[in-house]
């Protein structure tokens, strides 16, 4: 399944959120009647957009009946706003529900990727604290975490990365280019699967509403999990019994696969846990039939599935 940004965007819509009614690009596949059991529900990570799931949605409804997925404020075709929000984690886990909320999901299984991690982990502390909405009454069915930051000290940060972060990261919006954007991601990606096309289409979606000068406000989350990642996020997670499938390409250069170790051995003691052997940072676009082969056997386990 190889579609361009356009095509992506023609079979979308958008919703709006908010007192400021900011807009957020939303999809949908599959059967809108769907059950919980049978719904998977996607969040994407940093700086991406749901573009990065499109050569995996064929082969993950061979597993699913409906999946769906958006653009966080802040990325792809969503609106990229500089005032009237802050990309905290907790403001995009709500806009998570918006989404949900009007696609009317009562359940179902989440898989996210980077930063997505971090806003599902946010999800499960609402989950265990017991601040879900009613209306998602039937619940988490699972969650798959793939590749991202959720140990934030065993994380392996790019020198942009940690420029965008400090107090000079507004000055990024002035000199980042293609060849800047180009040459972190393949460092991140940690192997040589990654299409120029595919790191193409990141950088296009980023730079809608040039959102490439942006990126230092939307990286902020970073120090959301400095603030709440050991007295929030990370003992919801060890103390869930929500089902949990840690999900990691080892090739990673940034989440290396020495975290997906330590949740399983540290945090998550009860999840299954998955290394997709020489999978890199963005495997979803890189090894697209080899993520759907790892991530199915799991789903093809549970017994709901």
């Amino acid at each position: 399944m190889l579609l361009s940004l356009t095509n992506w965007k023609s079979a979308g819509t958008y919703i709006n959120y908010g007192p400021f009614q900011h807009k957020i690009f939303v999809k949908e596949f599959g059967t809108p009647t769907a059950s919980a059991d049978k719904t998977l529900l996607l969040i994407h990570g940093f700086p991406e957009s749901s573009f990065s799931y499109h050569k995996v949605i064929d082969g993950m409804l061979k597993l699913f009946d409906r999946i769906i997925l958006f653009d966080m404020l802040g990325y792809g075709f969503s609106d990229k706003p500089i005032n009237d929000y802050t990309y905290s984690l907790f403001e995009q886990a709500d806009t998570v529900f918006e989404v949900w909320k009007h696609f009317d999901i009562k359940g179902g299984h989440l898989l996210s990727h980077d930063m997505g991690d971090s806003v599902a982990t946010e999800i499960v502390a609402r989950h265990e604290n017991q601040l879900m909405p009613a209306w998602f009454s039937e619940g988490l069915q699972s969650l798959t975490f793939t590749n991202g930051s959720m140990v934030l000290e065993l994380a392996e940060l790019r020198v942009t990365q940690k420029i965008l972060l400090s107090s000079y990261g507004h000055l990024m919006k002035n000199v980042t280019t293609f060849k800047i954007f180009n040459q972190q991601v393949r460092s991140a990606h940690g192997n040589d699967k990654l299409s120029s096309d595919s790191i193409q289409a990141l950088w296009e979606a980023n730079t809608l509403q040039e959102g490439q000068k942006k990126t230092y406000l939307t990286i902020k989350y970073l120090n959301d999990r400095k603030r709440f990642e050991k007295t929030r996020w990370l003992p919801a997670l060890a103390q869930t019994k929500l089902p949990i499938h840690i999900c990691w390409g080892s090739a990673d250069a940034v989440a290396k696969v020495t975290m997906a170790h330590h949740l399983k051995e540290q945090v998550c003691k009860n999840a299954t846990l998955t290394i997709m052997e020489g999978l890199g940072h963005f495997c979803q676009l890189g090894s697209p039939e080899e993520w759907v082969e790892y991530v199915g056997a799991y789903y093809k386990g549970l017994v709901r599935l």
